[in-house]
């Protein structure tokens, strides 16, 4: 198992840095060359600036029981149909059940954009959310 994560916008670098440590599991940030990510335990992967090309580098190296870390509902569906493991850095872990209802919430608020309405934004970042992304981390690596 490899935990890879979609580093750009995950706020959560050094804590799930802590737990891979802690379960000795090979970890791998992947990001373009526009964000300055530093790892002394992770593996760096730095690639080009373009729509959805750090998406594209992951969901090409992502194979079976892989643990993908991405907040990115699209990224998420590619690699579940690819039978990783995919959890949100909030801590949810995505499954088959509940991706289709998050892309659908996605489209909606997609088509809202382009109508000028304004929706809200994703809600501030907790210490639940820490509490949970520990929490499930830590199970799926238990479990690897």
């Amino acid at each position: 198992m490899k935990l890879i994560i979609d580093a750009d916008a995950c706020p959560s670098i050094p804590l799930i840095e802590e737990i891979a440590k802690e379960h000795k599991v090979e970890m791998f940030l992947y990001t373009d060359f526009n964000h300055n990510i530093k790892s002394e335990y992770a593996k760096v992967i730095v690639v080009d600036q373009g729509f959805q090309s750090v998406d594209m580098h992951i969901v090409n190296v992502v194979t079976r029981n892989d643990l993908v870390i991405t907040g990115d509902y699209g990224l998420a569906l590619m690699c579940l149909a690819k039978d990783s493991v995919v959890i949100h850095p909030n801590g949810v872990i995505y499954n088959n059940e509940n991706i289709d209802k998050m892309v659908f919430e996605r489209h909606i608020s997609s088509l809202a954009r382009k109508r000028n309405n304004r929706i809200k934004g994703p809600k501030k970042r907790t210490k639940e959310d820490d509490v949970l992304l520990i929490s499930n981390l830590g199970k799926i690596l238990s479990n690897k």
